[in-house]
């Protein structure tokens, strides 16, 4: 298997959301975009795969190196075989893959937030650096569509959040903050033993507001010049926002499943966006 190959079954086997906006990419640009993708699949992947914290650690170490040797032309592993062929002509920079696997470390020393800055600052690391990577690979021409594209990434990640708070509470893990959690009057045993109250239907609803707030702001920093560019990120907006949607319908029914989309729907909103232009 090439490193190519590689990557491609990466991104097609994650079932992800983002595979239907790669779909209209052109073939360089697509090629990237999957590789720098299957990298953020491969260490988010120590995460949540992890049995031993003390493993984790020690893979995520090996990442830092592979990333630093990649750098300097020796990469190892097939995806940082396919990520090199592409960083030059996209400018992804180490610090960026660094970042990434920051946030990932964050996740193996803390289960908790105390407030929405706290998350932030996590949301940044896992998801923000992320959307500026991938807004330089979609074609990028006007420095503010970086604002956008961490802003966007933040939206994401806050959907996900809300979307995962069941599973997540199977690991432990409660993403959202902690001092919301007392305004609301939720206790923190109620979310890991995936007890549900009008409480909790409160908590969430004021997160979905914040993560519909963030879309909006998103898309009103994207600069109009690159709007054509980025439609990859809008198709990701139209998906999510719609995931946000379907949760928000659902009354936040989110403890004991995972809502999603169907493969059909997914594709059908990435398709509107690269046809009509319009989320």
């Amino acid at each position: 298997m090439t490193p190519e190959q590689y990557v491609q079954e990466k991104a097609a086997a994650s079932g992800s959301s983002f595979y239907y906006a790669f779909l209209f990419l052109p073939a360089p640009r697509r090629a990237a975009i999957t590789a720098f993708y299957a990298f953020c699949r491969e260490v988010d992947d120590v995460v949540d795969d992890m049995v031993d914290a003390g493993v984790a650690a020690t893979k995520l170490a090996w990442w830092r190196n592979e990333v630093q040797q990649s750098f300097k032309g020796t990469p190892s592993h097939p995806v940082m075989k396919a990520l090199m062929t592409h960083a030059a002509t996209y400018a992804i920079e180490a610090r960026h893959l660094l970042a990434v696997i920051d946030g990932c470390q964050m996740d193996l020393e803390q289960t908790r937030y105390l407030d929405y800055p706290g998350l932030q600052r996590y949301c940044h690391l896992v998801a923000g650096v992320v959307g500026e990577v991938a807004a330089g690979i979609f074609g990028q021409t006007d420095p503010q569509t970086t604002q956008y594209a961490h802003k966007l990434g933040q939206a994401l990640q806050l959907t996900n959040i809300l979307r995962d708070v069941g599973e997540d509470a199977m690991r432990g893990r409660i993403y959202l903050p902690v001092n919301e959690l007392q305004q609301f009057d939720v206790k923190a045993h109620e979310i890991l033993k995936r007890t549900y109250s009008d409480r909790f239907v409160a908590l969430m609803r004021f997160q979905a507001q914040r993560a519909q707030g963030l879309y909006d702001e998103a898309l009103a920093l994207l600069p109009a010049a690159d709007r054509r560019a980025q439609k990859p990120g809008l198709m990701m907006a139209s998906i999510y926002r719609a995931l946000l949607t379907e949760i928000e319908r659902d009354n936040f029914q989110v403890l004991h499943q995972r809502v999603s989309l169907t493969p059909l729907r997914k594709f059908w909103l990435a398709w509107k966006v690269q046809a009509l232009g319009r989320l």
